[in-house]
């Protein structure tokens, strides 16, 4: 029987010939990954009583949900962190100078096709863009990983996703994922393993790739996976000597289910409170007024979202009415657009530039909402009290739809 890439991959970590569908197998992690989390999973790492790591080389570690600490809470969080990767010599710790790990886990290497990534954040799926199979989990399961390198995992069901066509102006792959997640509805991909295809995203930068990987776990994807090519090859050896095996799903794959997409119609898309799979055109929301506009994160804080945005926002002023923030997803994203002059676009705006981290995101601190205030956002959720009152209402976007809706203070297509 043909199998599917998530089929093949836990084959191969559980030292099996073959798979299947909802069969339970033990999987060998080759990185695992923890943010500030990590403090929760080290509470149940020292309750099982092992003393060593299982490999030092394959946790990751990084701080970015709430940096600079927004609370002693946090920075006595921090300080316990620093003092175990110090303790157990982990390799691969990445301080709060870094940014977002679903980024800096890229510019450093360690997505790498054919291989298990857990972490312990649910957009874990991003990492799928490189032919990983990537998933989030909780902190006693990366606890246990922590102690064996191993994991009990249910291989999932496929769904196929071929996406045609060329896109308009200004839509985006955000525009294309938020449409397929309006769709298929916030479980329509529930423990699935989704493969994306199409000659489409063969021509897709690695950044867009990165946005459909993200964003899929909105619509319940275990893993979600754009299969390796030549692009992602060249562009994992300017970052990493690793050797890897490039996994492909069979010829005739039999998945549990298809969609078929043309973007040749698609037009600028928004998601509506306070659902990811509430979601419109952005035409039946235009002049919706907005208080805040925020540009980055995980899913859309890479140098071609900033790049989006400054073209749109070169030699104009942000609404009087509306706050623009921008967070680049990581340090060397920052250098870099800094380096093509975006930051002083943004700056020259009115935007205000946050440091490279998760920020607003999640709620935790930096640009909270008060009640009744309405965000455009290029985020990943829009749940009630997701980025501060349960009373404020977050609606998500492309980043040319955001800068162009901070321009007019109210929502509108980009171009």
């Amino acid at each position: 029987m043909n199998k599917t890439i998530a089929e093949k991959i836990l084959a191969k970590a559980s030292g099996k010939k073959v798979v299947s569908p909802n069969e339970i197998v033990m999987a060998r992690v080759d990185v695992a990954m923890s943010h500030e989390n990590a403090d929760v999973v080290l509470r149940s790492f020292n309750e099982i009583g092992v003393k060593k790591v299982w490999d030092k080389e394959r946790i990751v570690i990084l701080f970015d949900h709430r940096i600079p600490a927004d609370s002693e809470r946090t920075a006595a969080t921090h300080r316990r962190l620093r003092a175990f990767v110090k303790e157990q010599q982990i390799k691969h710790f990445y301080d709060l100078k870094e940014g977002i790990c679903h980024q800096v886990l890229v510019e450093f290497g360690h997505d790498l096709p054919g291989e298990v990534l857990v972490g312990t954040d649910s957009h874990t799926t991003t990492h799928g863009a490189f032919g990983t199979f990537a998933t989030g989990i909780g902190a006693t399961e990366m606890a246990g990983v922590w102690a064996t390198g191993e994991l009990w995992l249910r291989v999932p069901e496929s769904i196929k996703i071929n996406v045609s066509g060329k896109f308009k102006p200004c839509v985006t792959a955000k525009d294309l994922i938020l449409h397929i997640i309006g769709i298929l509805g916030a479980d329509g991909a529930n423990y699935q393993a989704v493969e994306f295809h199409g000659e489409i995203i063969s021509h897709m930068t690695i950044a867009s790739r990165l946005v459909l990987s993200n964003l899929s776990m909105e619509m319940g994807a275990k893993v979600a996976f754009v299969p390796p090519d030549e692009q992602t090859i060249a562009y994992l050896k300017q970052r990493t000597d690793k050797h890897f095996q490039v996994i492909l799903p069979d010829q005739d794959v039999e998945y549990s289910g298809e969609l078929n997409v043309d973007v040749s119609s698609l037009t600028s898309q928004v998601a509506c409170p306070h659902s990811v799979d509430n979601v419109k055109p952005v035409s039946e929301v235009t002049g919706l007024k907005i208080d805040q506009a925020l540009i980055g994160s995980c899913t859309n804080g890479r140098l071609e979202d900033l790049a989006a945005a400054a073209e749109i926002l070169e030699g104009k002023t942000v609404h009087p009415d509306t706050r623009l923030l921008v967070i680049p997803a990581s340090r060397r994203v920052y250098l870099e657009a800094l380096h093509e002059g975006y930051i002083e676009i943004f700056v020259r705006a009115g935007g205000l530039l946050l440091n490279p981290g998760c920020g607003p995101c999640l709620g935790a601190h930096q640009g909270l909402l008060a009640p009744e205030e309405v965000c455009l956002a290029t985020t990943n959720r829009n749940f009630k009290g997701r980025m501060g009152s349960p009373e404020a209402f977050i609606y998500l976007a492309s980043p040319a739809t955001v800068a162009a809706s901070a321009l007019k203070g109210e929502i509108t297509e980009p171009c």
